[in-house]
């Protein structure tokens, strides 16, 4: 194959709604409902002159004109030039910007070459472990009954928001569901204090008290990781509570720019990266993170890519990097199963009874979008 091929188009494809499964508040959101629905939404597609097609998430339709101007006629495979421009050229927007673009340039290399991305990446994995990551900030007793149910079912790891109104109701949270599940299951705790910029956010605010005297508990808990328990650019209160503590401190997925991840790394922040391809305009700048987190001895996992598409390009390169021991997949049943998000695809990976989660086997990203589901103009 030609490694030639141009861009000849950038579209944004939309998707029937065949149904909505429920809404969910999510515990960074009180007071908001978070909705599932069966298909819906849109994906962005680029097509290349050899008859190729990449697929990536959806872009805001405010952008296309500009990805259009800059991108149509170039190499599809150039991605480390068209990040940097679109970079300069479109607006950063989290969860709908030119991370779409990115992945299916991706996409299309990763097609050309026959190969899935993973393999493309170097990695040598044929299979990932996925932690049900938890939307709703829940009592106790429903917490250590839905980690049981899903131990059940193979799940190895998942991820427990953490904010209540005290400490003590958090940790019997944690204490209640390592109960159920016993030593030999992995629990993270998301404190989702870095989702505003600022200083304020909905919901209980920690200090540095409360993060550490929170953490001190959750290691005798054997908790894998504290996720982002202060404000997103207190770097120097992390950091000290990174040195105070052995448990891992963890974070990064609001954060945009590749120089605050330089940063966190000389700085010491954090032990263990969690940058967002959705809001680092995809999967280039991401795999530049694996590096730098490889070069400082840091663990990474990438946040939750966005429930689909994203969700994929992420279990890539999870299984490309060596130093990346889980994958975040949104799982909160039943209105928040992932397979809600993954029912745009023909052919979805699901977890298996082991609690682990396979790689797509086709090129590129490895699958197709439902066909039914796009509407045509």
């Amino acid at each position: 194959m030609s490694v030639n091929i141009k861009v000849t188009d950038v579209k944004i494809v939309n998707l029937r709604t065949v149904g909505h499964v429920g809404s969910i508040e999510p515990a960074w959101s009180p007071d908001r409902q978070m909705p599932f629905d069966i298909g819906g939404g849109s994906f962005t597609e680029v097509d290349t002159d050899a008859g190729i097609t990449g697929i990536g998430p959806g872009m805001h339709p405010m952008f296309i004109d500009a990805v259009k101007e800059y991108l149509v006629g170039r190499s599809a495979f150039a991605v480390e030039d068209h990040a940097a421009a679109l970079n300069y050229y479109v607006p950063a927007l989290h969860y709908q910007g030119i991370a779409g673009v990115d992945m299916a340039l991706w996409d299309i290399i990763g097609k050309a070459a026959n190969l899935p991305l993973y393999k493309l990446w170097g990695g040598g994995k044929e299979k990932i472990i996925p932690y049900a990551s938890m939307v709703v900030l829940s009592s106790p007793e429903e917490r250590a009954e839905q980690a049981s149910s899903l131990q059940s079912e193979g799940w190895q790891a998942m991820k427990l928001r953490l904010h209540h109104e005290s400490i003590a109701e958090d940790i019997r949270t944690v204490e209640a569901v390592r109960d159920a599940v016993g030593s030999d299951f992995t629990i993270m705790v998301d404190a989702n204090q870095a989702q505003s910029s600022g200083t304020w956010q909905p919901g209980v605010f920690w200090d540095f008290k409360r993060a550490f005297e929170t953490a001190v508990e959750l290691q005798d808990l054997d908790v894998f990781w504290l996720e982002e328990p202060l404000k997103r650019y207190d770097f120097e209160g992390l950091a000290e509570l990174n040195a105070k503590v052995e448990m891992r401190i963890a974070g990064g997925e609001n954060n945009s720019g590749l120089h605050e991840f330089v940063q966190m790394c000389e700085q010491d922040v954090y032990s263990l990266l969690q940058p967002e391809s959705m809001v680092m305009n995809g999967m280039t700048n991401l795999r530049k993170i694996g590096n730098l987190a490889e070069l400082y001895g840091k663990e990474l996992v990438p946040h939750h890519g966005g429930g689909n598409i994203g969700v994929i390009a992420h279990q890539h390169l999870v299984a490309s990097w060596r130093h990346a021991p889980f994958m975040e997949l949104l799982h909160d049943p039943p209105v928040g199963h992932y397979k809600n998000k993954f029912s745009i695809f023909t052919n979805p990976p699901e977890v298996d009874s082991d609690g682990f989660m396979p790689l797509p086997t086709g090129p590129g990203i490895g699958l197709e979008i439902d066909p039914d589901l796009i509407i045509k103009d």
